[in-house]
Order: C-alpha cells, then structure tokens, then sequence
C-alpha cells in the first residue's frame, strides 16, 4: 500500500478522534475518506478495519471523561452489555446485505435534529428530566438496542446519535451525555469488532496506524471538550449533525 494513503486515513482518523471525543460522529470524518482512498475495500472491510481506531481514540476519551464527571455505572453497564449484543448482530447483518437503503431514513432524521437544535438554545445545557428507575431503564436499554444495532450495521454519527439519545431522551446535558455515549460507544465497537475479527474483515496495515493516531485525537477532543463545557458541544453538536447532513444528501441523491 502506498505511503501517502497511509498518511492521509491518519490525518483523517486523528480529526475523527479528536471530534468524536467531543460530541460523536468522528466516523462521519475517517469512513468517506477510507472508502475514497481504498475504493476497492468492501463496505464490510472498510467498516471492520476503523472499528479498531475507533475504539482506540474512544477509549482514550472516556478516561478522560471519567476523571472529571460523574457515571450511572448500573445503568451503563446494562446499556454496554446490550449494545454490544445488537452492535455484533448489526456487524453480521453488514456482511450479508448493503446498508445503502437506510440512507434516505437518516438524512430525515439528521434534518429534524438540526432544526431542533439550533432552534432549541437551551439544549442540552442542563439536566432537565426526573424520570422514575423503570423509565429510565426502559429508555436506556431501548436506545443501546436501536443504536447498538445501528453502530454493528452502519457506523458514521453513532457517537453523536448518543449524544442526542442521552440529552432528549434520558435528560442528561451536554457534557455528562458525551461522557456516557462514550461508554457506550466503547461496548458497540467492541461487539463489531469481535464479529469482524472472526470474519478476517478487518485490514490491519491500515487499522493499527489510525489507531494511534485516533487515540491522540481522542485524548486532545476530550480535554478540551471538559474545558470548555455545554456550550461549547452545542455547537460542535450542531457542525457534526451538519457534516452528516451533507454527508448523507450526497450519499442519497449523488451516489
């Protein structure tokens, strides 16, 4: 493999790290640009081989997180058992069938997100429901299933579809929703990768240097994620869903 391809999918996975620690959604960065570069790869070669930088740069993310604020460890326990239960079915269902017909659902989904947030200056600044022990659980295992599944069988803007999952759904704000998405999102990647790593889908000459290279994005994305605040991942929340806008209009009405 060409030197400068290598060079380029860690410039790239490096960006990834560094705004997936923030608010999710690095894949949105790493995915188009590998498939651009490797464009004889399988969707199923190109998705199992960044799962390892992903995980990578995700781990390096929640230690920092977990420094600094506070984890429902029962609750996210139950959700990582469960996500990566349906992130591992999600990956064997990608290696079997194309995605490309869930596309047109998310660039609707992705146009409702960015019209609320922007409208909704309030968003995710504060915790704002009390939702029983039941409630909660229910909500919780709910979205590790749907996003678990989703993260196994599509990947780009998990992390953020988290972010959003935590904040509308389960009341958390910003920042203590980035930090549990991360957890989270830990437990997706790995039940992927377990499935990939047994179906030999996983190109390591590429995957072990954006590993690296992820990681060093992840760890500078989360300090400065901690030290700038809720405000500050509102906006980067809203430039991510735009990036996955744009990412998946073309993907929809180009490709």
């Amino acid at each position: 493999m060409e030197t400068y391809i290598i060079v380029i999918l860690c410039i790239a996975s490096f960006f990834s790290g560094f705004v997936d620690a923030i608010v999710g959604g690095g894949g949105l960065i790493q995915t188009p640009v590998t498939m651009i570069m490797l464009p004889n790869l399988s969707v199923a070669n190109v998705i199992g081989s960044l799962k390892i930088p992903a995980f990578s740069g995700t781990s390096f993310a929640t230690y920092q997180y977990l420094k600094r604020v506070d984890i429902n460890w029962r609750l996210l326990l139950l959700m990582a058992i469960v996500s990566f239960c349906f992130a591992y079915l999600g990956s064997n269902l990608l290696t079997i069938v194309s995605n490309d017909f869930m596309k047109p659902l998310l660039l609707l989904i992705l146009v409702g997100l960015a019209i609320y947030t922007f409208r909704k200056k309030d968003f995710g600044q504060f915790r704002h429901k009390n939702l029983s022990a039941n409630k909660q659980l229910f909500f919780a295992l709910l979205i590790s299933m749907l996003v678990g599944f989703y993260d196994g069988f599509i990947g780009p803007g998990t992390g953020s579809f988290l972010v959003l999952a935590f904040v509308s759904v389960l009341g958390f704000d910003f920042l203590h929703a980035s930090a549990n998405a991360k957890m989270v999102n830990l437990a997706t990647n790995f039940g992927s990768i377990c499935l990939f790593v047994s179906k030999g889908k996983i190109i390591w000459a590429i995957a072990i240097p954006m590993a690296f290279c992820n990681a060093l994005g992840g760890f500078l994305g989360s300090k400065l994620a901690i030290k700038k605040g809720n405000s500050f991942i509102r906006i980067f929340f809203l430039a991510v869903v735009i990036l996955a806008l744009l990412r998946f209009g073309y993907d929809v009405f180009f490709a």
